[in-house]
């Protein structure tokens, strides 16, 4: 044995608070050994494993009800070398501390999604992607993986394998991810444009808007005309940061405390809705700032809500936007959240969501406290009617036969699973629903 292992509190529920389990058993190992320890015991006890993240997938993903693993104690950086551009991290290992750590070295990531509170693990598992015109995912940075197995072997993959191109979004499927090296580079700035436009100049700008610049997003506020557009492009500098009182004001105060007021209060009272979005669309102004890169990537979110997120073709993008717009001109919906709209080059990771074509992604939230699911559910069909791939972390009802129709590769992955772990020692509900029993 390599040590005894901390032995948490049994219960588990994830940030949304939507999801939550009651393991049997609770470990928070400090090493690959103790990982595998752990999961030869549970294997010997006939228990199920799943490791947990920082919990912010939507989706069952880490739920179990045998061994829960956390990774709280296994996060250390374990190596870092400059010359070939490598970093090595433990599975739990924050987004965040990664990035402070890169960037105290003059590295960083060459992309990010929009918040940086997940393990790396967690991250790449799911599919966790930010916006991009060359590269989105982070997964796409992975490097090599190292894995515990059903068996509990501890086992290091890299390109060239098929291991590789299924495991970095392997929905922990295929083994426990006990470190993870990424490709990094040098440290860059991001020149960020945040500039309200017209919905109508949005759409007829879509093609020039994601081409001419290196991450572009933008967030529609339903029930009115106003988006709010994102440009970011890498810049020789100087650096010129949001002034503190700027930040405070933008993204605490507005994007955080003023927004979790009203999204309570619209909880409580639907009608004042259309109204709030109006008002935060034009409170939300234009803006430009120079910073490093992680800094521009990611804010901070604290208002809880629930998400779902698909992946559709790039080509039809135009069109499922309208559609979904149309949506809201025939139902009495009324949503707080703003819709989300990135894009991401394609990609060969099997289950990866940009696998095989240049994708857009459409996300959609509500408040925790309210319901999703008529809203949630007749956005999908949108979606689903253009072949569209929902997030792996969040909301959906697909199933493994809709899912086999869209990842040319998903038989080689199920293929691959049965050879990895027949006995299905990492299987969960979600998994079950997903990839098939």
């Amino acid at each position: 044995m390599a040590g005894t292992p901390t032995i948490a509190s049994p219960t588990w529920q994830n940030w949304a608070g939507n999801q939550s389990a009651q393991p049997r058993r609770v470990i928070s190992p400090r090493s690959a050994e103790e990982v595998a320890d752990a999961v030869t015991t549970a294997s010997a006890e006939g228990l199920r494993v799943r490791m947990a993240g920082s919990g912010h997938s939507f989706t069952g993903a880490a739920v179990t009800d045998g061994l829960l693993l956390r990774p709280g104690a296994l996060a250390r950086v374990r190596s870092l070398d400059e010359h070939a551009g490598l970093v090595t991290v433990e599975a739990g290992c924050p987004l965040r501390v990664l990035n402070e750590h890169l960037q105290a070295r003059g590295l960083a990531l060459a992309n990010m999604g929009d918040i940086q509170e997940q393990t790396v693990a967690g991250a790449i598992q799911t599919g966790t992607h930010g916006t991009g015109r060359d590269l989105a995912s982070i997964a796409a940075q992975v490097a090599s993986l190292e894995m515990v197995l059903a068996d509990g072997t501890i086992m290091s993959y890299s390109a060239g394998t098929d291991v590789f191109l299924a495991a970095r979004v392997g929905l922990g499927a295929l083994g426990v991810l006990t470190a993870v090296t990424f490709r990094v580079v040098p440290g860059f700035l991001l020149q960020a444009q945040e500039e309200p436009m017209r919905w109508a100049e949005v759409i007829a700008r879509l093609d020039e808007l994601t081409s001419s610049n290196e991450h572009f997003e933008f967030y529609w506020f339903p029930h009115t005309e106003g988006c709010l557009t994102k440009r970011n492009n890498r810049c020789a500098g100087p650096a010129r940061p949001l002034p503190g009182w700027r930040y405070r004001l933008d993204d605490e105060f507005l994007s955080n405390s003023v927004f979790g007021v009203t999204c309570r209060l619209g909880h409580r009272f639907p009608g004042m809705i259309p109204v709030v979005n109006a008002i935060a669309g034009q409170a939300l102004g234009a803006r430009r700032y120079v910073d490093a890169s992680y800094r521009v990537f990611t804010s901070p979110r604290r208002v809880r809500f629930k998400e779902q997120e698909y992946a559709i073709p790039r080509e039809n993008l135009a069109g499922v936007l309208a559609e979904i717009r149309a949506l809201f001109a025939r139902r009495d919906w009324r949503i707080s959240f703003p819709i989300e709209v990135r894009v991401a080059p394609a990609d060969d990771i099997w289950l990866s969501t940009a696998q095989g074509r240049d994708t857009a992604y459409i996300a959609i939230h509500v408040f925790h406290a309210s319901p999703h699911e008529e809203y949630f559910r007749e956005v999908e069909a949108v979606m689903t009617a253009v072949g569209g791939r929902p997030h792996w972390g969040k909301l959906h009802t697909r199933d493994a036969a809709y899912l086999r129709g869209v990842y040319p590769e998903f038989a080689h992955f199920a293929g691959l699973r049965d050879t990895l772990d027949p006995e299905r020692r990492f299987a969960n509900p979600y998994l079950e629903h997903v990839l098939g029993a």
